[in-house]
Parts: structure tokens; C-alpha cells; sequence
């Protein structure tokens, strides 16, 4: 087989991801988003029908929304690093760490000082949380590119060195003094009854949702995950594509924990410590498959979309919150195990 031959087993024929003619109809059709995006809206209109004065009011989807929104922006990252075969443990420390880092600045600049509360504290706090998160993204994939270093391994140790780290810089105690600036626009500000919050995630979303289905950095993300001496044959920089996929994931990471920040006022050091769990498992409901080399982010939508409906639906329905965990484990292992055969059957 020459050169030329080998790209056609850099991509997956299945999710068609190498065909720069595929469509996202195509790429939907081809794996578990279709599905997962049925249960969603059974979900929801089952929740509507038991309670239609409670599940879809205003304030409930704007509270479902919100929710959802810091955990979407981990999920985002997490698709294309999952992409790749990889896994990335560490995205919710590293949204501590970012959040906590930008607090401690903007808060050494007189945040939270109503005569100090100037946009320029606001973005230099952005930036700090951007750059933070980027920079344990960078270790990240330095590590596993380059050092050769498994990302199981790699992540892990990052997500008790950030959380660390987060907690030496505050003692342990989280930060409370944000600017209320901050709080009163992106945090709680609305737009026609639109948190500011959603747009900004809703925003980000598609364009990386534009980056991984239409551009040539999204084409590479799927061959690495695909087939990564396929890809190296045929002169994608592997390991560089590694690097920068991790500095996605770390990245927006930072941007959840200064959102985080505008919306609670606080550095929430023990509310995020399992969110790499819950990002990991929105990706793999969406379809996503552990084994790298399809997926779709609008999947990644639906699969994040299903526990916080779960969430919401049980409150209001009087179920005890403890059912939630189980039904959104049984929808996992189910997308595990559906995705196990696709591969099983695919042709070869």
C-alpha cells in the first residue's frame, strides 16, 4: 500500500470524519447522537407532561441552563481530548485553580471594592484564569506528546497537584471578595430573559463546534484518534496536535472558572472536584466514543443536557435525588456498550 492509500485508514469511515464532503447530518447519523438527542427530548417532554406548571417555566430553564453552562464548557474540552483516545482528568481542579488564581489577583487590585470595581481588574482577572487553566493544559500535553507519559496518569496527577496548589494559595479558605461588576453583568445580568452566562457558553460552543467539523485542526484531532501511525504517515504533526488539544481542554477550563466566579461570587474550592467525572460522562453519552476517533459536540450538548434534566425533573417530581446517579449510570453504560458494538460490526 502506498503513502497515498494510507490516509483512507487515518479516518473512520464510519463517522466520516476524513471526508471533507461529509455533512454534520452524516457525521449525526453515523453515531449515538441521534439517540441520546430522542432520550433528551423524551426526558423533557415527560417531565412537562407530569408537570406542566413547574418543569417549563421560565425560572426552571433559566436555572437548567445555568446550571449546565460551567459543565458544557469542561464537556467541550473534554470531546476533543476524548477524540483523540485520550482522557483528561484534571479539568475540574483546574477550573479551581483558575478561578482561585484570578480571585486572589483581582482581589489584590481592590475587587470587590465598589470605587476599584473597574472593567480593567475584570479583564485582567479574565486573563489571569485564561492563562492559568492554559498552562496546566500545556503540562498536560507536554506530558503525554512528548514525555510519552499515559493521559490516565498525566491528568490524574495534575488533578491533585492543581487542587492543591489552589488550596496553598487560599489556606483552604475560598475567596469571597469578587468584583460585584463582575457578578451583576455576566453573572446574574440577562438579556430578553437570557443570562448573560448562557450566550457567553452558547457562544464558545459553536465555535468549536465550527472548529472541530469544518477545519483542518478538527480533521486532525479525528486521524490522531483514528489511527496515530496512519496519521504520522501521512505528515500530520501528531505530537503537536496532542499539545494543543490539551491546551484546548485547559483552556476552557480557565474560561468555566472565571465564569464561576462571576456567577457564585466565590472560588466554590469543594464544588467542582468532581466535575471532570460528570464532563467525562456527558461526552460519552453524547456518543463519544473512549476509543478515540468519532464523535460529535452537538452529542456532547445532549449527553450534558440528560443528568441536569434528570437533576431538575427528580426535584420537582418529589423523587429522592439518589435516583439520579443511577439512571444517568444506566444511560452510560448503555452508550458504552452500544458503542462497543458499532466497532465490533463495523466493516473492516
Amino acid at each position: 500500500m502506498t503513502n497515498t492509500e494510507t490516509p483512507k485508514a487515518a479516518f473512520n469511515p464510519e463517522d466520516m470524519t476524513g471526508r471533507p464532503e461529509a455533512t454534520i447530518w452524516q457525521k449525526l447519523g453515523s453515531s449515538n447522537t441521534l439517540w441520546v438527542g430522542v432520550i433528551l427530548v423524551g426526558l423533557v417532554v415527560a417531565f412537562s407532561v407530569l408537570h406542566p406548571g413547574s418543569f417549563l417555566t421560565l425560572f426552571n430553564i433559566q436555572e437548567l441552563f445555568i446550571q449546565l453552562c460551567l459543565l458544557l464548557l469542561l464537556a467541550v474540552g473534554m470531546t476533543f481530548v476524548i477524540i483523540t483516545g485520550g482522557i483528561d482528568l484534571s479539568v475540574g481542579t483546574v477550573l479551581i485553580f483558575s478561578g482561585v488564581l484570578s480571585a486572589e489577583v483581582m482581589q489584590s487590585l481592590g475587587g470587590g471594592d465598589a470605587t476599584k470595581d473597574g472593567i480593567g481588574i475584570i479583564l485582567l482577572g479574565l486573563v489571569i484564569s485564561v492563562a492559568a487553566g492554559g498552562l496546566w493544559g500545556l503540562i498536560n500535553g507536554w506530558l503525554v506528546a512528548y514525555a510519552n507519559v499515559p493521559p490516565l496518569i498525566v491528568t490524574l496527577g495534575s488533578f491533585g497537584a492543581a487542587l492543591g496548589v489552589a488550596d496553598l494559595i487560599t489556606n483552604g479558605n475560598d475567596v469571597r471578595t469578587v468584583p460585584g461588576a463582575l457578578r451583576n453583568t455576566v453573572g446574574s445580568g440577562t438579556v430578553v430573559y437570557i443570562p448573560y452566562l448562557v450566550i457567553i457558553v452558547v457562544a464558545i460552543t459553536l465555535f468549536f463546534g465550527w472548529l472541530l467539523h469544518t477545519t483542518k485542526f478538527g480533521r486532525y484531532t479525528y486521524a490522531v484518534g483514528s489511527s496515530p501511525e496512519a496519521a504520522r504517515r501521512v505528515g500530520i504533526p501528531l505530537k503537536k496536535q496532542l499539545m494543543w488539544v490539551y491546551l484546548l481542554s485547559g483552556l476552557l477550563a480557565g474560561v468555566a472558572g472565571f465564569l464561576s466566579l462571576a456567577y457564585y461570587g466565590t472560588t466554590t474550592i469543594a464544588g467542582h472536584t468532581t466535575d471532570n467525572l460528570s464532563a467525562i460522562s456527558g461526552v460519552v453519552l453524547g456518543g463519544t466514543s473512549l476509543f478515540g476517533g468519532s464523535g460529535v459536540l452537538l452529542g456532547t450538548v445532549f449527553g450534558t443536557f440528560i443528568p441536569e434534566v434528570l437533576s431538575s425533573g427528580f426535584v420537582i417530581s418529589g423523587v429522592p435525588p439518589f435516583w439520579q446517579p443511577i439512571a444517568v449510570a444506566i444511560v452510560l453504560v448503555a452508550a458504552v456498550w452500544f458503542d462497543q458494538r458499532r466497532r465490533k460490526n463495523r466493516p473492516r
